[in-house]
């Protein structure tokens, strides 16, 4: 394995591309434990220096999922979440939107962590909002199947990653672990909505979700400065659907929504945050609604259950009008804590 590793390395440090067998051996062997700081470390900046292409970014993925706590799939289910290190400091839009998803009938897997560059993760809000988030996998599964959402949180899911947060700290700067947490579900589902931090990924990161063997995903960003769709200017997407990748640009206007500028979703600390999602799962009219419809109509297009954008906005205020978001929250609440 650490032959192969330092193949691996020599051709990242030639700026040659490393296949998708490659990538996976090599994060496989990081993750071993076995890999010298100084090799972590040399792999991390070079590969960051060429660019990640996305062969190597769904090799790595792939050798994480597979060595995370979890040793099954539950492929009939949908994961929205973000790369996070936007520094927008907005609100938990993705989390929230997860709830009006199960309530609209998806499985939601929620992947997540507590906050890293904002106030509030999304193991932050969960946590407020009284979910108990650190579940075995038995209970996970149970979640699934008997409430329809489960959260999986990232550190417990993922042990491994201890073997490389010193080095990433040592370095400070991105690395392709940045990037790789939302495509490391543990349950690897089917289909995904991911938001990332800068334009330039959005792409890349659907030529990997495809390369893993997606059904159907939707990568975004909005506007170059957020990782979730934004109401203040363009999306930048790739769309993978049949096999195909296609790139466009959505702008939420054209569906009849209101143009919120960033600084109007901005949140706080996790109380703060979870006051925000329960004015929304209340029914209450305000811009982070606008915002939660948006990304809940993203999440539902991603995952099959419409084809439409309006489609999916009509869907998820219904879905919020008549309670069933906040019902799949406060059975969550219940079921998570009756383990």
């Amino acid at each position: 394995m650490k032959s192969n590793f330092q193949a691996a390395l020599k051709k990242v440090t030639l700026n040659e591309q490393l296949t998708m067998e490659e990538a996976f051996d090599a994060n496989k062997y990081i993750l071993s434990g076995d890999a010298e700081e100084s090799e972590i470390g040399a792999f991390l900046a070079a590969l960051k220096t060429k660019g990640e292409k996305p062969q190597e970014i769904a090799g790595m993925a792939k050798a994480m999922r597979e060595l995370s706590s979890i040793d099954f799939d539950f492929k009939d289910s949908f994961d929205n979440c973000g790369t996070g290190g936007d520094f927008s400091n907005s609100f938990n839009i993705s989390t929230t939107s997860a709830f009006i998803l199960a309530g609209a009938g998806v499985r939601v897997a929620k992947h997540g962590n507590r906050s890293i560059s904002s106030k509030c993760g999304s193991a932050d809000l969960l946590s407020e909002l009284g979910v108990k988030i650190e579940l075995s996998k038995e209970n996970v599964k149970r979640l699934m199947e008997e409430v329809g959402i489960a959260f999986l949180y990232a550190p417990a899911m993922h042990p491994r990653m201890k073997y490389v947060m010193k080095v990433r700290r040592a370095l400070g700067i991105p690395t392709v672990y940045n990037i790789l947490g939302p495509l490391t579900n543990p349950l690897n589902p089917n289909n995904q909505l991911i938001g990332v931090y800068k334009k330039d990924l959005v792409k890349d990161l659907c030529e990997a979700l495809k390369l893993l063997g997606k059904s159907r995903a939707l990568v975004i960003n909005g506007d170059n400065r957020l990782d979730e769709g934004t109401l203040d200017g363009d999306n930048y997407c790739a769309f993978l659907a049949d096999g195909h990748v296609k790139e466009m640009v959505i702008n939420s206007s054209s569906f009849g929504l209101d143009t919120v500028s960033l600084d109007k979703l901005t949140g706080g600390d996790a109380k703060e945050n979870s006051k925000i999602t329960m004015s929304i799962l209340n029914g209450e009219k305000n811009y982070y609604r606008e915002a939660v419809v948006f990304n809940s109509a993203l999440g539902l297009m991603a995952s099959g259950v419409c084809n439409d954008i309006a489609l999916g906005i009509e869907m998820a205020k219904e879905v919020i009008d008549s309670g069933k978001a906040k019902e799949k929250l406060e059975k969550l609440i219940k079921e998570s804590n009756r383990i």
